[in-house]
């Protein structure tokens, strides 16, 4: 099988990439592990756009145009919701039925050829790669490849040196609830959540748990920050590690549920209706590029001249499991294109929350609304490559 681009991951990078690739003429084929594109947006149910808009201010401004402000489009037509502020953000809320359904749309329109159920097991330079599919393998050349896997896998194949820090931040596990008729947010429940602790009738990992409606009926998503070391040191791409957080997480949404259907009005006839696929993963390992992003550019809002992107999200540290801390930067920083460029290789990008960055900067540009626009970069550069 032949391609021009081939992109490795289907979340909101891969498909930003894959879809400008196809516009920009190139014959592109996008790979995707799971029977669904979106990544943390569909299959671990994360339920808002983040890093659409510009920090501050009295209405939401976007912050980069093309693919991400066409994705805004869309979702906001299909859920009839528009943008929130909470502190200091603006956020999009967005239901992971309907990004499904849109990215399926997006692909279909443009031309992309999408391989689900298919997972990247080797790369060779020229470039030779070859996937698996439930025990049957195919090989594919292409002219060029888009990275945008979320855990940098064609640099693990490749032998590559990468960037993962000691601190790596925590895995979210978002999970969906039916039946709810009584509140759905702010302290209240989260003081439930604290008594139940105390009381031990819930374990001290259930803390920092919150809930917010999902837009729809008696529907309301929760998200659980795990600690990531539930089977020993956290690293997410261990497979003990990963089948650890699974079921942990479900352990510990199962429980919570059911002590506020005994004790919240309104939750008497809660249910878990929704898992995840899987857990929420923020970081692992990334690429090496050309150039590597810093906490302090984007804390400092430096600009570049050739910048594909911007960043406008706050550093959001997750480090533990009681929650972010927030940096906010002076204004919003350029991503440079020797970003999205694998270095030592021809015609070799990456995108999304594995780019050339540090830890610090990760916290920032990991979220949807930036990633849609770094794999739409890096599909247009990869597509010219």
């Amino acid at each position: 099988m032949k391609a021009e681009v081939l992109v490795i991951g289907g979340g909101s990078a891969g498909l930003a990439a894959a879809v400008a690739a196809a516009r920009a003429g190139a014959r592109t084929v996008l790979v995707e592990r799971h029977g669904m594109l979106g990544g943390m947006g569909t299959a671990s149910l994360v339920h808002t756009f983040c890093g659409l808009y510009h920090i501050d201010g009295d209405r939401a401004q976007r912050a980069n145009d093309g693919f991400p402000a066409e994705m805004e489009e869309r979702m906001r037509v299909a859920t009839g919701l528009g943008p929130v502020k909470i502190g200091r953000v603006w956020v999009l809320p967005q239901h992971p039925v309907e990004f499904a359904r849109i990215a399926d749309e997006l692909v279909r329109e443009s031309g992309v050829e999408v391989l689900f159920h298919s997972e990247l097991c080797a790369l060779a330079p020229g470039w030779h790669a070859e996937l698996a599919c439930r025990g049957e393998r195919l090989a594919i050349e292409a002219r060029a490849v888009v990275d945008a896997s979320g855990d940098a896998v064609a640099a693990a194949l490749l032998s590559q040196p990468d960037e993962r820090p000691a601190r790596l931040q925590r895995p979210a596990f978002v999970f969906g609830i039916q039946g709810v008729a009584g509140a759905t947010g702010g302290l209240a429940l989260a003081g439930r959540i604290v008594e139940g602790v105390r009381e031990a009738a819930l374990p001290e990992a259930a803390l920092g748990l919150h809930f917010r409606a999902s837009g729809r009926p008696g529907e309301v998503f929760a998200t659980l920050d795990l600690s990531g070391e539930e089977l020993g040191a956290y690293d997410p791409t261990e497979v003990r590690c990963l089948s650890g957080l699974e079921q942990t997480g479900r352990r510990l949404a199962a429980a919570a549920v059911g002590f506020l259907r005994e004790r919240e009005a309104g939750w008497n006839e809660a249910y878990v209706s929704q898992w995840p696929a899987r857990v929420g993963v923020r970081e692992s390992r990334r690429w090496l590029g050309e150039e590597t992003l810093t906490g302090a550019d984007v804390m400092a809002g430096r600009r570049r001249a050739d910048e594909v992107a911007l960043a406008v999200w706050p550093l959001e540290l997750r480090e533990t499991h009681r929650g972010p801390k927030l940096r906010y930067p002076e204004a919003p920083a350029g991503i440079p294109r020797g970003a999205l460029v694998a270095a030592g290789h021809s015609r070799l990008f990456t995108a999304g929350r594995c780019l050339s960055c540090d830890h610090e900067a990760q916290a920032s540009i990991r979220v949807m609304g930036t990633c849609f626009a770094t794999g739409e970069a890096a599909g247009r550069m990869a597509a010219r490559s």
